[in-house]
């Protein structure tokens, strides 16, 4: 398992959302590069075991070894009240921005063991938002699924379609993420016009979509899945769910004696 793979080149050619972040803004995240290779190479040199990487996710990708969260991160967070991609209040004091691959195996972890808990934690007591981004890394079944969650979404069924796909482990690049399984997920996650989904997936605009969040991806460093960032703080890899919690409090805490204004 290759935590580190990097997206496919073709996904570099879409249309980014905006301008390239400018110098300083890459300075400030110049340091979430560091904290993802440091961590790559631990697990690489540790032999990539779960716990072992758990362990050393901790350390070296926790938000207290982080940098402080600044304006041009913190604008990152979309807060678009109609967004199906994301869930939670538009004004909650924190928000969480998720980089995930459907076929990476640390972000399903992340979906069934961790999500859960901040759902009723936070994100049920207004405090947390998490808005997620198609960020795929595991090639062309990964695009595939990015795709079909965005189609997903156009009948916002968006995260009805994440659990479903995230509800059990799959074979990564073995036909599980092929269009006749896309739309048995799509089905099952109550996505009512299939037709209408199986367009989508194919549109034009479910790759300008995509390509606007990778490219946004890229412009953080991001190279591996899961990454996330807290109120502009990042945190790498399927952390256990007391560092999110730990990140989540502290950012609010942070917000509310007016650290974290945007």
């Amino acid at each position: 398992m290759n935590a580190a793979s990097r997206l496919p080149e073709k996904s570099r050619s879409g249309p980014a959302r905006g301008p390239v972040p400018g110098r300083r803004l890459r300075l400030i995240l110049a340091a979430l590069v560091l904290v993802a290779a440091v961590a790559v190479a631990a697990v690489a040199l540790g032999g990539g075991g779960s716990a072992d990487r758990s362990a050393t996710a901790s350390r070296s990708g926790s938000p207290s070894a982080a940098p402080p969260a600044d304006p041009a991160l913190l604008a990152l967070a979309r807060r678009d009240a109609d967004d199906p991609y994301a869930v939670g209040k538009p004004d909650a004091p924190v928000v969480l921005i998720e980089y995930s691959d459907f076929q990476c195996p640390y972000c399903g972890r992340f979906a069934r063991e961790t999500k859960p808990a901040l759902l009723r934690d936070y994100v049920d007591a207004g405090v947390l938002r998490i808005e997620w981004r198609h960020f795929p890394v595991f090639g062309a079944e990964s695009e595939q699924a990015a795709r079909a969650s965005w189609a997903a979404g156009r009948q916002g069924r968006f995260w009805q379609f994440h659990d479903t796909v995230y509800g059990k482990p799959r074979e990564r690049n073995k036909g599980d993420f092929a269009e006749k399984e896309l739309l048995a997920m799509a089905e099952e996650a109550g996505v009512e016009d299939l037709d209408r989904f199986r367009a989508d997936m194919a549109s034009d605009a479910a790759d300008e979509a995509v390509a606007r969040d990778v490219e946004e991806g890229y412009a953080l460093g991001v190279s591996s899945t899961p990454a996330f960032l807290v109120n502009g703080r990042p945190v790498l890899g399927a952390q256990p769910t007391d560092v999110f919690a730990e990140a989540i409090e502290a950012a609010g805490a942070d917000r509310a004696q007016g650290g974290g204004d945007e």
